[in-house]
């Protein structure tokens, strides 16, 4: 994979994100190349990551053997009327990191028959802590699919879905998850002010407990429930605590608000695949 040149359409925070990731994992810069309309932006690009940029999303594709569309859903569409002239002239891997845009629909603008692999990475990829599914459609190869897994794993954890329909609840659980346990931390933020603790002290008391439980659930072979048992003394201060939680509804709670963002991710899905005209 070495000497695969990987071309970037688009050169936001997700594929500055994905750049350094490739480039801290040995990734040549040489063999990264990156189209954005701004030039500024390209400039920043090429003095921070020292890879070769352009204003043309044609010459991009044209020149790579995998692209990472790395635009808004919005307009993935004219983007991909940008790039249909030069998409068959040769076998390319697509990439695609926007949210919503199903492969039927990009393939299609794409005139069809392309090897696309649609990932739904979060926001946790500016941090290299991302969490990736990947989906890839019929076309793809187990190589390509290899190619891609590597991509995204630069900035985190990836894992595949068999079925494409899933990237909606994805988006509900991981895409959209952060925002969640950002207001979890900032409501015991605010309990604690409440308490008497300061609130720089509340801030780095919530931040490294939520960092902690991160960690040990993630190296743990337990689940979460076993480990919320062993933290949670009979009569202590923990019991009680969950208790007021469970008895709030803090279930049905997260059901009604993954299922909210669920909804609203199909709608836009299917917004943008009435684009497809």
């Amino acid at each position: 994979m070495k000497q695969t040149t990987i071309g970037f359409i688009g050169g936001g925070n997700m594929a500055c994100s994905l750049i350094g990731g490739l480039i801290a994992d040995g990734y040549q810069p040489s063999a990264i190349k990156v189209a954005d309309p701004d030039e500024q932006q390209r400039q920043f690009i090429a003095s921070s990551y020292h890879v070769q940029t352009t204003a043309s999303n044609q010459d991009v594709f044209a020149a790579s053997d995998i692209v990472v569309l790395a635009v808004k859903p919005q307009v993935m569409r004219t983007v991909a009327s940008e790039i249909d002239p030069v998409v068959h002239d040769k076998s390319c891997l697509v990439i695609s990191i926007a949210a919503g845009v199903s492969t039927d629909h990009l393939s299609k603008w794409l005139g069809g028959g392309i090897a696309i692999v649609r990932a739904m990475p979060n926001i946790a990829v500016l941090v290299k802590c991302g969490a990736t599914a990947l989906y890839a459609n019929p076309q793809v190869s187990d190589d390509q699919r290899s190619q891609a897994e590597s991509i995204m794993r630069a900035v985190g954890l990836t894992l595949w879905l068999d079925d494409e329909s899933r990237m909606d609840a994805v988006t509900a659980l991981s895409g959209s998850g952060p925002a969640y346990l950002f207001l979890v931390i900032e409501v015991l933020e605010n309990a604690a002010i409440k308490l008497g603790l300061s609130q720089e002290t509340a801030h780095l008391l919530a931040l490294q407990t939520a960092f902690g439980a991160a960690k040990m659930a993630l190296e743990s072979s337990d689940d979460c429930k076993t480990l919320r048992a062993r933290v949670t003394s009979p009569g202590g201060t923990t019991e009680q605590a969950v208790k007021v939680l469970q008895d709030g509804g803090i279930q049905a709670l997260f059901d009604q608000a993954l299922e909210a963002a669920h909804h609203r991710a199909s709608e836009l899905s299917e917004l943008l695949g009435k684009s497809d005209g």
